[in-house]
């Protein structure tokens, strides 16, 4: 298992992430009640794998939406151009470790996905109003 402090994860996302393989994937404080999922992806420039925890949206069961807010700053998050580079990844999901490939969304279906995203989780529309750039969002299918 890959060290959740390898490659400078903070000690905050540390601690979520202690505390999401200790409960099979629950969490508490700001995260209770919020369906997380550690992505392992690989650094695009320094391929060294990182570890970090995200909400996530279920699309059905074998898909999972995230969404590249970086809380609504002008930039893109790192992990999102190191999914471009290196889409297949590993992912945890309760107690499960699966791989999955990462595709960012189109225009299309990106516009026909917000909406809900934002009805199921009004922060990133908060995000999304807080920048120009538009938000992406990846769409992460299980493939064993």
């Amino acid at each position: 298992m890959t060290n959740p402090a390898a490659g400078g994860a903070s000690d905050y996302n540390t601690a979520i992430i202690e505390e999401f393989r200790a409960n099979q994937g629950r969490v508490g404080g700001p995260w209770a009640g919020t369906t997380l999922i550690l992505i392992h992806h690989i650094g695009a420039k320094s391929g060294i794998e990182r570890v970090l925890p995200l909400g996530c949206f279920l699309h059905g069961d074998d898909r999972f939406a995230i969404v590249a807010s970086n809380g609504g700053s002008p930039a893109h998050p790192n992990w999102y151009y190191n999914l471009k580079a290196n889409p297949r990844i590993t992912v945890e999901v309760g107690a499960q470790t699966f791989t999955v490939v990462a595709e960012e969304l189109d225009d299309t279906a990106r516009a026909e996905l917000w909406p809900r995203l934002v009805a199921r989780a009004p922060s990133v529309g908060e995000y999304q109003a807080k920048t120009t750039r538009q938000i992406p969002v990846f769409m992460l299918t299980r493939q064993d």
